[in-house]
């Protein structure tokens, strides 16, 4: 039986160069299972905060705890290893393998066999048996065999996507998965995502408020490196602090 899924939180979280101050004391929890987006204006502290959070950024103050540990000190590859992956850590694909190779090489590498794949990748069954039904969650069984670097840059970011789910997450970090994606391809791969099993958290960054307000349930608005508001996708639709933000365009109408 699976871990159950610990809940991520920060504790005054922040982040300052110099003067600046990219983040500013933000205390959120983001329940296991979550679906959760990050959004705000240009410059607002989203992707600091999504640094902060794998460790690619050390914090001037505040905490990271997943569960009941503590992980404000852990490299990103600790809280890897932890269950908290983000598609930006391994968005680099292997270009001269298949979407299969490549999804079953993070596999191996997540089991420790990283170091004899090329004897065992395709021919361990487990390994392939995993990487398909992966693939086949993400939409990608057709896309198999074909080269990563030769596939559309949407089907590419599904790849990403699978590379993470390889290293069996417990929390997912999506920065922005929809950027330079058509819009058609860009909700696809939202439909993908939301289907996901609810044993992996998901916090995403995401610019486009039609894709927001469709599939997350929970959303924080930062403004200026700090947390302007928190809600229900309806109660920040109805939030006039939004729409100043936005300038009447963060939230649909009715």
């Amino acid at each position: 039986m699976s871990q159950p899924t610990p809940e991520l939180r920060t504790v005054g979280l922040s982040k300052t160069w110099g003067e600046f101050n990219a983040n500013s004391d933000i205390s959120l929890a983001f329940a296991p299972g979550a679906r959760h987006a990050l959004i705000g204006p240009n410059g607002a502290g989203k992707t600091t905060f999504i640094n902060l959070l794998t460790g690619a950024l050390a914090p001037t103050r505040g905490q990271v705890l997943l569960g009941e540990h503590d992980i404000t000190k852990l490299t990103q590859n600790q809280r890897v290893k932890r269950g908290m992956t983000r598609t930006f850590q391994i968005n680099t694909l292997f270009a001269g393998l298949t979407v299969l190779e490549s999804v079953a090489l993070a596999i191996c590498e997540r089991r420790g066999l990283q170091h004899r794949w090329h004897q065992t990748v395709l021919a361990q069954r487990s390994v392939t048996e995993e990487a398909m039904e992966l693939l086949a969650r993400l939409r990608l069984s057709a896309d198999a065999n074909t080269p990563t670097h030769s596939l559309p840059y949407g089907r590419q970011r599904l790849v990403e996507i699978a590379l993470a789910l390889a290293t069996a997450p417990q929390i997912l970090l999506l920065d922005e998965p929809a950027a330079g994606i058509p819009s058609a391809e860009s909700a696809e791969l939202f439909e993908v995502i939301a289907q996901l099993p609810r044993e992996v958290t998901i916090v995403f960054i995401e610019h486009d408020m039609g894709l927001v307000f469709r599939f997350a349930e929970r959303i924080t608005v930062l403004v200026a490196g700090r947390v302007l508001v928190e809600g229900t996708p309806a109660e920040i639709a109805a939030d006039e602090r939004v729409r100043q933000v936005y300038l009447g365009e963060a939230a649909p109408h009715g």
